[in-house]
C-alpha cells in the first residue's frame, strides 16, 4: 500500500523527514565499532564543538527529545518542594503530559501571565512573591523557564531576555530556555548563541535539532557545568543515556557542519514570511498576530478551514492565547501554520490559491 504525503503541509515542522546531509551521516556512522554511552571521539568532538559554539567550556548531555531535554533540566536544578516558573502557554505546561513532574519527582510549574507568549517581568516577581522563603507549606521556587521561538511563534529580544535573567538572579534561580525552535529564533535576530543566552544570563539551554532536519537529536546544555554535575545519575535513571550515542553526535556533526542548521532555519523562516505576505493579501483570512520564526498564526472563518483541509491542506486548529480574549468571532477559528526546512515555495502557493 502507497501513502501519499500532503504537499500542503503546515501541522508541525516535527513533520518533515531529515535533511540528506544528516541521513547521509548517520550512514556512514551505522558501519564498524566505537565507544558506547557518549564515551567515542565523536561525541568528545561534539562536545568540543558545542564548546566553540557557545564560545565558552559548557556540558552538553544528549537526549531523545525535546520533553526530555526540559524535564531533565528541572530535574538537575530540583529542591525539595520546588516550583518553576514559565508562561500560562509554555510547551512544557501544556503539552508534555506532566513529564516534567514526574521526572522532579512533583516538582510543580507555576503559570505566568504575559502577552505575546512571553513571561511579563511584573508578573513573573507577582508569581514569585507568593511563595515567601522558608515558609513550608507553599515549597520553593527552583527555576524559570522561557520558550524561543515561543508557542505562538514569537521571540524573546534581548533585552526582554536580560529582564527575567536579572529577576532570576534576584532570587537565586537558575534561568532556563526551551529551545526547540533555537536555531529558528537564532537566525531572526540575527545573535550568536552566547548572545541569545549565558550573555544574556541563560543558565540551561534545552537545544533543539529534530524539528530542523535532524531524525532525533537534541542536546542539554549547562553554560556552567557545574550545575549540571548530577545530570549523568539523572539522565542515566531516567533512561535517556544512549547506549550508541554516536547516532545522536553524528546528527549534530552533520547539523552543526558549514552552518547547515542555520542555513535550514533561515529557509524555514522564509516560507513563513512567504505564508503572511500571502495572508496578509488574503480577502478570506487574517493573521492573528505578527510571526517573528517559523509559525504562522491566521484566523479563518471555520467552514472555510474545514474547506482547505478537505482539499489536502494540513494544520491544526488551535486554542486562542488565554490572554487575548476576543480573538475570534462565534464563527472563526485560529489556525498554526508551521514551516520547516523541506517546505517549498510552491507548498506555499499552493495553499494560498486555496486560500484565496
Amino acid at each position: 500500500m502507497i501513502t501519499i504525503t500532503p504537499t500542503m503541509n503546515f501541522a508541525s515542522d516535527n513533520w518533515a523527514g531529515a535533511h540528506p546531509a544528516i541521513s547521509q551521516r548517520l550512514l556512514e556512522a551505522s558501519t564498524g565499532f566505537s565507544a558506547p554511552y557518549g564515551t567515542s571521539a565523536l561525541d568528545r568532538k561534539i562536545e568540543q564543538r558545542f564548546n566553540e559554539l557557545f564560545e565558552r567550556e559548557v556540558a552538553v548531555y544528549f537526549v531523545s527529545t525535546g520533553t526530555a531535554a526540559n524535564s531533565l533540566a528541572l530535574a538537575a536544578v530540583n529542591r525539595p518542594g520546588g516550583v518553576s516558573f514559565c508562561h500560562r502557554e509554555a510547551h512544557m505546561l501544556e503539552d508534555e503530559c506532566g513529564a516534567p513532574e514526574f521526572f522532579t519527582h512533583g516538582a510543580r510549574l507555576a503559570p505566568v501571565d504575559g502577552e505575546d507568549g512571553k513571561i511579563d517581568p511584573n508578573h513573573l516577581i507577582a508569581e514569585i512573591g507568593r511563595f515567601p522563603p522558608n515558609f513550608v507549606h507553599v515549597g520553593q521556587p527552583m527555576a524559570i523557564s522561557i520558550t524561543q521561538a515561543t508557542e505562538i511563534g514569537t521571540l524573546y529580544k534581548p533585552d526582554e531576555i536580560a529582564a527575567i535573567a536579572e529577576i532570576a538572579k534576584t532570587y537565586g534561580l537558575p534561568l532556563h530556555m526551551d529551545g526547540a525552535r533555537f536555531a529558528n529564533a537564532l537566525v531572526a535576530l540575527e545573535l550568536t548563541p552566547a548572545e541569545m543566552t549565558w550573555k544574556r544570563g541563560v543558565d540551561i539551554v534545552s537545544f533543539g535539532g529534530t524539528k530542523n532536519g535532524c531524525w532525533c537529536a537534541e542536546a542539554l546544555v549547562f553554560m556552567n557545568p557545574e550545575l549540571g554535575k548530577d545530570l549523568p545519575f539523572i539522565r542515566k535513571r531516567a533512561a535517556q543515556l544512549f547506549s550508541k550515542s554516536r547516532f545522536i553526535a553524528c546528527q549534530f556533526d552533520a547539523y552543526l557542519q558549514d552552518g547547515l542548521w542555520l542555513h535550514l532555519a533561515r529557509h524555514a523562516n522564509a516560507m513563513a514570511e512567504r505564508l503572511r505576505e500571502g495572508i496578509v493579501s488574503s480577502k478570506r483570512a487574517k493573521l492573528a498576530w505578527h510571526p517573528e520564526a517559523n509559525e504562522v498564526f491566521c484566523i479563518l472563518d471555520k467552514a472555510h478551514a474545514d474547506e482547505l483541509q478537505k482539499k489536502g491542506a494540513v494544520f491544526y486548529q488551535w486554542n486562542p492565547p488565554r490572554v487575548g480574549p476576543g480573538l475570534l468571532a462565534q464563527h472563526e477559528v485560529l489556525i498554526r501554520l508551521v514551516t520547516s526546512f523541506a517546505t517549498e515555495a510552491d507548498q506555499i502557493d499552493q495553499f494560498l490559491e486555496l486560500l484565496g
